[in-house]
């Protein structure tokens, strides 16, 4: 997925572009916010604070992280969309509110692309379905049937209504016949507490939450939605490979400014991503997590860009075949 290489003409998405260099020559010269509208502890927050000492210490201003989870990552994104266009309040931006919230949500406060103005894409990060250690099935066939067998009993967590995990769960009930009870929360992290206590039965979450737990044994990740097995669970398969036909879903994560944000600030922040990315220890850290890195082409306003307008409309296709509408 990340690895297509598109452009498109970023025309109208920064009238900021034609104010005077020299009115922000003095920027950074106050801390800056990146808003994550989730909760802390999920892979957009733990990608956002993995970036921002680097941030911090290439504009010589600190880059405070702010958690502002609701409304399935509406809420944070609607602050961002109404902050000043000044380059000191920006959006860890991911499927949710940017791609996904515009189909599930009928009175979206914002519309990502008229709204905000793309900077850089980082990462994405596969989906996975993982099981509690009290749950029986092994394999994605066995969730199935037990599902079936089950209803109404096989919960599943998800870091929010209107998630990618969210609609990523629909699709695989729509495929497979499955009955997996939705439990949204606000953020993957937010999930781990009640999936370890077997309040739930299972997630739908980024492979970065789930690593951890699988690896020490306090779950079990059953497969992975992307195109090939991940380096770091060569044993874990592939919903493909497990009989899910073209079941691939990803949680991305890249930075967006308020729309009208003057292009040397957005030129700056760019810069600064694509330097902070292509530091071998920050790229050994998010891969560590599971990540597929941003090709240069989604490094840049145009590329995101473009990145975004393809999401959004493989959403779209996605949840015209899971049956969802906006509520």
């Amino acid at each position: 997925m990340l690895n297509r290489r598109h452009t498109l003409a970023l025309a109208g998405l920064s009238v900021g572009a034609t104010m005077p260099r020299t009115a922000f020559a003095a920027w950074p010269d106050r801390p800056l916010r990146v808003v994550v509208p989730y909760a802390a502890g999920g892979n957009i927050d733990v990608v956002s604070r993995l970036l921002a000492p680097s941030l911090s210490e290439r504009f010589g201003q600190p880059v405070v992280v702010d958690n502002r989870p609701g409304a399935g990552g509406s809420l944070g994104a609607e602050q961002v969309a109404r902050a000043a266009p000044d380059g000191y309040t920006l959006l860890a931006g991911s499927n949710g509110p940017i791609t996904v919230n515009p189909l599930v949500q009928a009175r979206l406060p914002y519309e990502p692309l008229r709204d905000f103005t793309p900077i850089a894409l980082v990462n994405a990060v596969p989906l996975v379905l993982m099981v509690t250690n009290g749950t029986t099935a092994t394999n994605i066939q066995e969730a199935v049937a037990l599902s079936k067998a089950q209803a109404g009993v096989f919960t599943t967590g998800t870091p929010g209504a209107g998630s990618t995990a969210h609609l990523t769960l629909e699709l695989f009930n729509s495929a497979t016949g499955a009955t997996l009870v939705h439990v949204p929360y606000r953020g993957g992290g937010a999930i781990v507490p009640d999936f370890m206590s077997g309040n739930i039965r299972a997630m739908f979450t980024e492979l970065s939450t789930a690593l951890p737990l699988h690896k020490d044994k306090k779950g079990r990740i059953l497969a992975i939605a992307s195109a090939h097995r991940s380096t770091l669970l060569p044993e874990v398969p592939t919903f493909i490979e497990a009989g899910v036909p073209d079941f691939v879903a990803a949680s991305y994560c890249g930075l967006l400014a308020p729309r009208a944000t003057p292009a040397s600030v957005v030129t700056a922040l760019q810069d600064a991503i694509v330097a902070t990315t292509s530091s071998s220890d920050i790229r050994a850290k998010l891969e560590a997590l599971g990540s597929e890195m941003a090709s240069g082409t989604e490094q840049t306003p145009a590329g995101f860009t473009a990145f975004l307008q393809r999401q959004a409309a493989d959403a779209r296709r996605a949840a015209e075949l899971a049956g969802l509408k906006p509520e």
